[in-house]
């Protein structure tokens, strides 16, 4: 017999809960494949069977909370002609159901379960057949019984079938919420704002998309210019770029940005590293795989950890300004929003320019007035005038 344990959790996690069997006991299972997810107050960890064989026991259902090296259930090693035939219609169409559910990424298959979906009536429509997001929500909204009633329905019942529900909120939204609640009490934050004419960079995009694409084999993004024009402000101005500890300021010499990312399980802000070093195809490519990966629940705890500065782009929800909150121990956060075409005066004249909005919300007890609006200007003209940051003036 095999113990399915609990993977090695990293020393800043106290303790983790079980979020979801993909399995039930009495199930056969492949060596590799993923019997349950634990959730942690920063990431999701999967945990694989060490052996094909037959699931005989869950000794911690969903909703436990466990510890590093627990034992979750144990594993009987053996072949799939060990494993029991079903004994009725209902064990079958459990099995399939299962078989369902794992065909799909881990955050679809928890969306499966909060909407109390069967998987096997929705036919996905990606890769393989797996089951997307978007064919949750097409069959959410399309599984609708349409009731006639009579005029005259009863007030009484159709009050009594009101009802509300409560579900416990998860480890990472329970996280999110201290950090936000904690930023707001122990920072002195203060937000400023700046526009910026995205047109320059909207045309080399234009003029460059296709080559770029070809020769790295990545879309040319707006991300990559803002995290580039970060970089460069944040070496200009090393205040932003540092961080309070008790009674010491931190100055950080290289350059970990966080990047605010919305998964179906809550905001996490996974770190590109050492954005100093890399070219637009690199950070490009590096966005790209943290949003994969956030996407998937795939996150890793090394990948959550760490970040000097945090960029959130509230536009792409159409979010036209808005003010960030601080991701502490950081002392600044930019804010990125819609891309707006708007009348604006230059030379005199009026242009039709695809401006937006900035905002740095930054902590007021280490970055004076001067340098954060200093800050903000940098990156404006950076991104203005984006020949400066490739000959770094």
């Amino acid at each position: 017999m095999i113990d399915i344990l609990v993977p090695e959790l990293p020393e800043s996690v106290a303790d983790a809960g079980v979020a979801t069997w993909l399995k039930a006991a009495g199930d056969f299972v492949e060596r590799d494949e993923v019997l349950v997810e634990i959730e942690t107050d920063k990431v999701v960890l999967e945990v694989p069977a060490t052996a094909s064989g037959i699931l005989k026991e869950i000794l911690e259902e969903e909703g436990a909370t466990v510890l590093s090296k627990q034992v979750l259930g144990r594993l009987e090693e053996g072949d799939a002609s060990s494993a029991s035939t079903p004994a009725s219609a209902e064990s079958a169409s459990v099995a399939q159901k299962n078989d369902a559910v794992i065909d799909a990424s881990p955050s679809v298959r928890r969306l499966l379960q909060d909407k109390g979906i069967d998987a096997s009536l929705i036919k996905g429509t990606g890769k393989g057949g797996m089951i997307l997001r978007e064919d949750v929500e097409k069959y959410s909204s399309t599984d609708k019984t349409v009731v006639d009633t009579p005029k005259t329905a009863d007030i009484v019942t159709a009050v009594a079938a009101r009802s509300d529900k409560r579900v416990a909120m998860t480890r990472l939204r329970k996280r999110v919420a201290e950090r936000l609640l904690e930023a707001k009490n122990s920072t002195a934050m203060l937000t400023t704002f700046n526009e910026v004419n995205m047109q320059p960079i909207m045309a080399l995009r234009k003029q460059y998309q296709e080559i770029f694409e070809k020769k790295h084999g990545v879309r040319l993004g707006f991300m990559s210019f803002y995290i580039k024009a970060v970089t460069e402000a944040l070496k200009r101005y090393p205040e932003v770029n540092a961080a309070i500890d008790g009674e010491d300021i931190v100055y950080h010499n290289f350059f970990d940005i966080s990047i605010a990312v919305s998964t179906p399980r809550g905001l996490v802000t996974p770190v590109l590293r050492d954005t100093d070093t890399l070219g637009l195809a690199d950070i490009e490519k590096g966005i790209k795989a943290l949003a994969i990966k956030g996407r998937d629940g795939k996150l890793t705890v090394d990948e959550m950890t760490g970040g000097n500065f945090t960029i959130t782009n509230g536009g792409v929800f159409g979010s036209l300004l808005s003010t960030p909150i601080i991701n502490p121990p950081q002392a600044a956060i930019l804010g990125m929003h819609k891309i707006e075409e708007r009348p604006m005066a230059i030379n005199g004249e009026v242009v039709i320019l695809p401006m937006m909005y900035l905002a740095l919300s930054y902590d007021h007890r280490l970055i004076d007035g001067k340098e954060s609006v200093g800050f903000l200007v940098t990156i404006k003209e950076l991104l203005e005038d984006p020949t400066r940051l490739l000959l770094d003036i």
